[in-house]
């Protein structure tokens, strides 16, 4: 079959609400770029005739919207769409990969496997949410993993833009979602929350975690709203191998109140990769769901509830950035340091929501001879970590909100970009010991990460040497 110039070679996967043909591009419009060649093709075609569901033309309509806007490795690439009055279609990358879903199965994987997969996928939702869009349907066949690791998103039939018209809130009242992973606010009809998807992927590393679903497979409303007031199974309690970071991560991601939970899936990354740092609270402790009155409550509470409107998925990752405030106090001036800790509290004061990184380096030499550990009988690694402690002792910064950071690389500026990039950093605030004519032959470590960095930078100068 041909239409639009393209010819359709065979089908790869049939779903509730369409289709998926590998397809050949007839007039060469999508084969090369340059002297890069570029991916095979699929076809998504929805299927209008053997559905009466009204949601999946609507939700193929959104989803024509919503992918040209769409870039990155996080996403399949888009080249085309057709419409509803002749055939709808949408042509995109094929991914050459596979999809989380094969790894259910194996459930309770590695904690290790389990925490690497949601470093990723908080990567990709992260990147996503930058581009102004909240998935709202984070589940194991709507992941895919490239051949380079990446995590890519798929199916944006039941997604938001916040720059778009939202189609499925306008036409229609019932919750939109997977019934295991939908959030409470879904269930609620709210689709502005960006942390609707850190809930998903909540449930996704518990499931991975424990081989059990937090909430089973309600198909039903009100099986939905059990998820308003009753908390799952600790994760412990199913695999005790679970570490009480994690447990702690997990049922954070899973609170009813989407403010509870982290405030970006940026900063949901940064505690996965840096448990060290992760604030134990009362959920890594829980062994067993809560007690009879505590559901009572919260199930009157959920029985008032009614659908708040929240807020945008920008206006939520502007209030929860992570900064940086890269430090070097050990040749560094009482001054300068001073100084870059008042800049820091005035950008805490106006960003209230933000997390930050107390960060130093320690050098090293590029063979690796390490008098590493003991210099005149201390750790080094140790002594700074305590005098980045103590100098983040007059901030007065949630234990939540602060973490600190000794790397140890050859090139500093290199580190600090590369720490930047691997976090998602919003923000690095860095210090510049003045002018110097071997700092102007070498090139300072400030200018290197001005030039190199991908997120703002704020240099802080000395007005001495």
């Amino acid at each position: 079959m041909e239409f639009d110039g393209y010819r359709l070679e065979e089908k790869l996967h049939t779903g509730g609400m369409a289709a998926l043909w590998s397809v050949t591009d007839l007039k060469n419009r999508h084969q090369t770029e340059g002297d890069v060649a570029l991916p095979p093709l699929i076809m998504k075609v929805p299927l209008l005739f053997s559905t009466e569901d009204p949601t999946a033309i609507v939700a193929f309509e959104v989803e024509q919207m919503i992918m040209p806007k769409l870039k990155g490795p996080h996403v399949p690439r888009y080249f085309g769409a057709g419409d509803f009055d002749a055939q709808a279609y949408i042509v995109m990358e094929q991914i050459a990969g596979v999809s989380l879903r094969s790894r259910f199965d194996a459930a309770p994987l590695p904690i290790e496997e389990v925490v690497s997969t949601g470093i990723k996928i908080a990567h990709a939702l992260q990147d996503l949410h930058r581009q102004h869009v909240i998935h709202l349907d984070i589940k194991p066949s709507n992941i895919m993993f490239r051949p380079d690791g990446n995590a890519v998103l798929i199916d944006f039939g039941l997604s938001r833009h916040d720059k778009l018209p939202d189609l499925l809130d306008e036409e229609f009242r019932l919750p939109m979602g997977t019934g295991p992973y939908i959030s409470p606010e879904q269930v609620l009809g709210v689709r502005n929350e960006p942390r609707s998807d850190l809930f998903s992927l909540g449930v996704l590393l518990y499931h991975l975690a424990t081989g059990e679903r937090p909430y089973g497979h309600p198909t039903s409303v009100s099986g939905l709203k059990k998820r308003l007031y009753r908390d799952p199974i600790p994760p412990r309690s199913h695999n005790p191998a679970i570490p009480k970071w994690l447990q702690e991560v997990i049922l954070r991601c899973l609170e009813v109140e989407s403010g509870a939970r982290f405030d970006t899936a940026a900063q949901l990354a940064f505690m996965l990769q840096n448990p060290g740092q992760i604030q134990l609270t009362a959920r890594a402790e829980k062994i067993a769901q809560d007690g009879y009155l505590a559901v009572i409550k919260r199930r009157f509470h959920a029985a008032g509830s009614e659908p708040v409107l929240q807020h945008s998925v920008s206006e939520q990752l502007s209030q929860a950035p992570i900064i940086v405030a890269a430090l070097d106090l050990t040749n560094g001036s009482t001054a300068l340091a001073d100084k870059l800790r008042s800049i820091t509290r005035r950008m805490l004061q106006t960003e209230p929501g933000a997390r930050l990184a107390c960060l130093t380096i320690r050098k090293t030499s590029r063979i690796g001879m390490d008098d590493s550990i003991v210099q005149q009988g201390q750790n080094v690694h140790v002594k700074q970590l305590v005098e980045l402690k103590h100098w983040a002792r007059p901030l007065n910064i949630s234990p939540d909100k602060i973490t600190f950071h000794v790397l140890e690389a050859h090139d500093p500026a290199a580190a600090i970009i590369d720490y930047a990039q691997n976090n998602n950093v919003d923000h690095i605030i860095i210090g510049s010991r003045g002018s110097s004519s071997i700092r102007r032959y070498l090139g300072s470590v400030s200018a290197q990460v001005v030039a190199e960095a991908e997120c703002t930078v704020t240099v802080v100068k000395s007005h001495g040497k």
